[in-house]
């Protein structure tokens, strides 16, 4: 790989195909993929093009300022030959620049005159790209929000589990200070926004926080306020910090917590079930995870019919595979640490007869799964079991179970024990309180267990597995129980 400095902050990379096919190219800035990255980059001819290939990135998609240019990037090469078009709909017009960089990409800029919310359509031969249309939400210039300052924010080396917090100083502006935070997965979750006394030390306050759906909001009368999250993934975390409805400056502040190795650029999907199917019988593919790191890996599939997504463990990754019961074109999203992995969304093409959905022409449904991966270990055994002492490091437990768990309801994850001797599970969950009223541990077969458990109070609760006497890689884990 060739770079060139080319000033102006940009550069030129070239690189020289060894064979013919489909390339997984990464880019990374500062140990983060770029937007767009890892991109997919076909040597020969281009085969399954259309408007699912199209990728849109930039931070125009997202946000803007009225008055002033507001940019995003375009990838279309992949996509096969096609007319493209883009539209922006909101409270006024908005003047629209686009800039064809003849290399199966290109610039897009806008200027709104007035703020609001705007609706970003991408369409391509007539049909949207992923993710379009896009809202954005054009502001005000930032106002105020230029003068609070963020203190005390460690970036990375985090615990899943355990608190985050930082402070602000909001320097003389008065307003509504609210906070939210992005995990890997998408997921997001309200911040805790509490006023600080002098000296920075914490003290009760009489106001009332306001919540809506994804902020916490509080009315500021203070100086210094902290704000806290407790992550339940690993890997980059988005917080977002508001005032009076306006991101302050450098705002999403980007937090790693564990480590930072998860890399979809790693990651690779293959199968017939990626392209093809026929009604009535299961579309299977394989994710391949094994030089990826740890993260959380996110499989979404679009289509006529909802269909029920099955994802098993292998030895390479997750085997995958859904049965869908209507014909048409069905589009398999596959993320990992929250970025899309090169050639996703992969579209299947599914034939046959359709059944009775009871669903309307035209209607389409979304069915999801999603795996937390923990970082495989490079320990290579060459027998498949060790009948020797027993291993817990060689021990593995996955699911929703580890992450999170709900007041009178069934959590679930699974261990296996393959690889890792003789041994006896055991597992114990213990609240603020009291311990677990009911956990269950069932063998399922090869060496792999299936446990549930239901805990009746609110808290926080350590999760405890153990195979022999040590404890297994993640264990204990703190889970929070709303």
């Amino acid at each position: 790989v060739f770079f060139s400095d080319l000033d102006d902050c940009n550069y030129s990379i070239k690189f020289i195909p060894k064979e013919m096919g489909v390339h997984t190219v990464s880019v990374k800035h500062k140990d983060m993929h770029i937007p767009g990255s890892p991109f997919e980059f076909t040597v020969g001819p281009i085969q399954g093009g259309g408007a699912h290939k199209v990728r849109a990135s930039g931070n125009g998609l997202a946000r803007g300022e009225v008055n002033s240019t507001n940019e995003f990037n375009i990838y279309t090469r992949e996509a096969g030959a096609g007319g493209l078009a883009i539209a922006i709909e909101g409270p006024a017009k908005a003047e629209i620049d686009f800039f064809d960089r003849k290399d199966g990409s290109c610039g897009v800029s806008y200027v709104c005159p007035e703020p609001g919310e705007y609706q970003v359509s991408i369409k391509f031969n007539d049909e949207h790209i992923p993710d379009s249309p896009f809202n954005v939400l054009i502001g005000s210039p930032f106002g105020d929000a230029k003068k609070l300052t963020i203190h005390s924010l460690q970036t990375k080396g985090h615990e899943v589990n355990r608190p985050c917090m930082f402070t602000v100083n909001v320097n003389g502006a008065r307003g509504r200070l609210d906070a939210r935070v992005t995990a890997p997965s998408g997921a997001e979750d309200t911040c805790i926004v509490q006023e600080m006394g002098d000296g920075m030390n914490e003290k009760k306050t009489s106001i009332i926080p306001i919540y809506d759906k994804l902020f916490s909001v509080f009315l500021s009368i203070a100086e210094h306020y902290a704000i806290r999250f407790v992550p339940r993934e690993n890997g980059v975390h988005w917080v977002h910090v508001r005032f009076n409805g306006r991101d302050i400056p450098d705002s999403p502040f980007r937090v790693v917590v564990g480590h930072a190795n998860a890399d979809p650029g790693r990651v690779f999907a293959s199968g017939s079930g990626l392209y093809q199917g026929e009604t009535g019988h299961p579309c299977e593919f394989l994710i391949d995870t094994m030089n990826a790191g740890a993260g959380a890996l996110a499989v979404t599939v679009d289509g006529p019919s909802k269909v029920q997504l099955d994802c098993r463990e292998v030895a390479e990754g997750y085997r995958v595979s859904f049965t869908p019961t209507a014909p048409g074109d069905y589009l398999i999203t596959i993320k990992f640490a929250g970025i899309n992995i090169a050639g996703s969304p992969f579209k299947c093409l599914v034939g046959g007869v359709g059944y009775n959905t009871n669903r309307g022409i035209g209607s389409l449904s979304t069915s999801s799964s999603y795996v937390q991966r923990e970082q495989s270990s490079s320990y290579v055994s060459n027998s498949r079991n060790n009948y020797g002492f027993a291993d817990a490091s060689r021990v593995r437990a996955h699911g929703d179970g580890l992450l999170r768990a709900y007041r009178n309801e069934k959590a679930t994850f699974t261990v296996d024990t393959r690889d890792s001797g003789n041994g006896m599970l055991m597992v114990g969950v213990f609240g603020p309180k009291y311990p677990c009223e009911e956990v269950f541990v069932k063998h399922v077969g090869n060496n792999q267990y299936n446990v549930q458990y239901t805990v009746r109070e609110k808290g926080e609760y350590m999760l405890v597995v153990k195979w022999g006497d040590q404890h297994i890689p993640g264990s204990p884990w703190h889970i929070e129980v709303v």
